[in-house]
């Protein structure tokens, strides 16, 4: 490739952009303005004043361990086993194979070059004139396309943009799993007690009905009372399988969140030597303002990502309607033998420049701008959607958290009163001072205050896992990247 074929190329090329410009300076929409930004709150609506002040603030470095906060160890294990699950491992191939795709568009910039080699044999002519003529060539191909308008930087921005989307898609992944296990091991603790609670309650139901059926023998109750006491009795054994059956699934359940099959010997060590416990979690924890909360959500900042793909391949499609140049050329050797090409080959060379517009498609380009300006619609609703979703989890979470700790002081100190009555009825009825209805009236009362009890203590425990999730769940966004096209 000489200087001078060089320079005639380059002002062709010059000359044949500025013709198939004028026409295409007038097909390019406008961009579109961007929509209106959504108004963050700047406080939580059902933060009281302790939530706002109190303790440690609810950054990823504070919620980093949520889990922790409860002081159990077999939660710990199985919210940190439940992160290395399947679903985790399908999101980190779907941030592996975005990375990839954003360098396969990242060598879009780059030009490419390719070898080529042929050999062939042209025959003319018949008998004594016949002649056989072979000839070998060998040789490099080169081609560039340069970015002019931005079409490949704006795929590149796009691919960047979905890239980091997939990686907080994959933290976000990673919280979510770490919550399924807290809540299902909180279901399973939850099961376990009522299982404790209807053995106990079974238990003094059949003491109830021994002094029943020995009263009856001494013809002091009628055989009614006897058949109640038999009655509560067997309804309460109902319960045990229910809640036996309660418990295994919420074994299943963890098994399945942890990505392992159900090994029973791993789930009943977690509950081995020690009778079950609620999980508690620990008070102190002040909450941000919703701007910040916002920015500690791997999904809002998914969602955000998301948008910036969306917009960069809307400025890919608009670039993708203005000509396109190449630059092409190519060096080789050609000789009539493969022995030939050393000394006696003759240098063979090419230089093409070349442009294109196109002038007619029947409006399929103009209709890609249009479905990409669809999809960023598409996109910016859907952050939207996902910001205020995130907001309401969160208000959500602070007064679950009110209503049931209020519910939870009014029930203790109802199951506390029908304990003491129970107890109560119960020395009176072996006194033969009350009669047995008041003392199955006073066993059922107890029995279902101290089951809202569990319920309500399992409850609490669910809101402050809901809460930690909707702030963020510990992730750590990564920083920012690029994406936006760079400036052309």
């Amino acid at each position: 490739m000489t200087r001078r074929a060089t320079l005639i190329a380059s002002r062709a090329l010059g000359g044949l952009a500025w013709v198939l410009l004028l026409p295409a300076c007038t097909s390019i929409p406008p961009a579109e303005p961007d929509a209106a930004p959504l108004a963050v709150p700047v406080q939580w609506q059902a933060a009281t004043a302790t939530d706002r002040a109190g303790g440690a603030a609810a950054t990823p470095d504070t919620l980093a361990a949520w889990w922790q906060r409860f002081g159990d160890e077999s939660l710990s294990r199985w919210t940190q086993r439940a992160q290395g699950s399947p679903r985790a491992a399908a999101a980190a191939a779907a941030w592996r194979q975005a990375e990839a795709q954003r360098a396969a568009a990242a060598a879009a910039f780059g030009p490419t070059l390719g070898a080529n080699a042929s050999v062939g044999a042209d025959r003319s002519g018949q008998g004594a004139t016949r002649r056989s003529d072979e000839r070998v060539q060998v040789g490099l191909d080169a081609r560039w396309v340069p970015d002019v308008f931005g079409a490949a930087a704006n795929a590149v921005a796009a691919a960047e943009a979905v890239a980091s989307a997939r990686r907080a898609s994959l933290g976000d992944m990673q919280v979510q799993l770490a919550g399924e296990a807290a809540l299902a091991y909180i279901g399973l603790r939850a099961q376990q007690l009522r299982l404790v609670l209807a053995r106990d309650t079974l238990a003094s139901q059949q003491q109830t009905l021994q002094i029943t059926d020995w009263r009856q023998q001494a013809g002091l109750v009628s055989g009614v009372q006897l058949d109640q006491a038999r009655a509560a009795v067997a309804q309460t054994e109902a319960l045990l399988p229910a809640l036996q059956t309660a418990i295994a699934q919420s074994r299943h359940t963890l098994a399945l969140l942890a990505g392992t099959p159900y090994d029973a010997a791993a789930v009943e060590a977690d509950a081995a030597g020690t009778p079950p416990t609620m999980p508690t979690a620990a008070e102190g924890l002040a909450l941000d303002i919703p701007a910040d909360t916002l920015r500690q959500r791997a999904d809002v900042r998914a969602a955000e990502l998301e948008v910036a793909a969306a917009l960069s391949r809307l400025d890919q499609a608009r670039a993708q309607r203005w000509p396109s140049f190449a630059l092409g050329g190519s060096i080789g050797l050609s000789a009539l033998s493969a022995g030939a090409l050393g000394d006696g080959a003759s240098l063979v060379s090419s230089l093409l420049a070349s442009v294109s517009l196109p002038l007619f498609d029947g409006g399929a380009r103009r209709a890609q701008v249009q479905a990409q300006q669809a999809a960023l619609d598409q996109a910016r609703a859907l952050h939207r959607a996902t910001v205020l979703g995130a907001l309401k989890q969160v208000e959500d979470a602070l007064v679950a958290l009110q209503g049931d700790r209020a519910r939870l002081v009014a029930l203790a100190s109802a199951a506390s009163a029908a304990a003491n009555a129970a107890t109560l009825a119960g020395q009176r009825y072996r006194g033969g001072l009350v009669d047995f209805q008041v003392v199955l009236d006073t066993q059922r009362t107890t029995y279902s205050a101290q089951d809202a009890v569990l319920g309500a203590r399992a409850d609490l425990a669910r809101d402050h896992v809901q809460l930690y999730l909707a702030l963020g769940g510990g992730w750590r966004p990564a920083p920012l990247q690029a994406a936006q096209a760079p400036t052309r």
